[in-house]
């Protein structure tokens, strides 16, 4: 075979039971290698339940790769274009995404649990300022932005 000949890859997406998305990622991981099977990728999204994405040379591959596999509902028909899952590969800080007047619960430190709204941002920092939605008082504190998670946006325009 030539140097100038590449074998060109697609991504194809595997609909899998939602929660079981890993599992079936190794499952295929382990098929690949018994079998030999030339599969470049596997990818298991964060925040896209029930798919997992697998990058091959064809989609008979992928079928032989999921056959039989438990959880395994179907492979999508089609090729997923990269632009569509590229926004699953780059991952943004979670600070880009929030705003002032944003409601959020603390997901670590001392204050884990509870919902706050943000009243300040240092972007530079990556630092938010919270007053407490639980407390008997306002109480402002000021946590890492990767201790947030985003709840509520804040409504534009009150």
């Amino acid at each position: 075979m030539s140097e100038s000949y590449k074998r060109k890859t697609s991504v194809f997406a595997v609909r899998t039971t939602a929660g079981q998305e890993k599992n079936v990622a190794a499952l295929i991981e382990a098929r690949v290698k018994t079998s030999n099977l030339p599969i470049k990728a596997i990818l298991v999204p964060e925040t896209l339940k029930g798919y997992v994405f697998v990058e091959a040379e064809g989609p008979h591959f992928v079928e032989k790769a999921i056959a039989g596999l438990r959880h395994v509902r179907l492979r999508v028909h089609g090729i997923v274009d990269f632009n569509e899952i590229e926004r699953y590969v780059v991952v943004k800080p979670v600070i880009e995404e929030l705003s002032e007047e944003d409601i959020v619960e603390i997901i670590s430190g001392p204050f884990k649990g509870m919902r706050a709204k943000i009243t300040r941002i240092d972007r530079t920092k990556e630092e938010v300022t919270l007053e407490l939605l639980e407390a008997t008082f306002t109480l402002p504190i000021t946590v890492h932005a990767d201790y947030v998670k985003l709840v509520e946006k804040a409504k534009k325009g009150e």
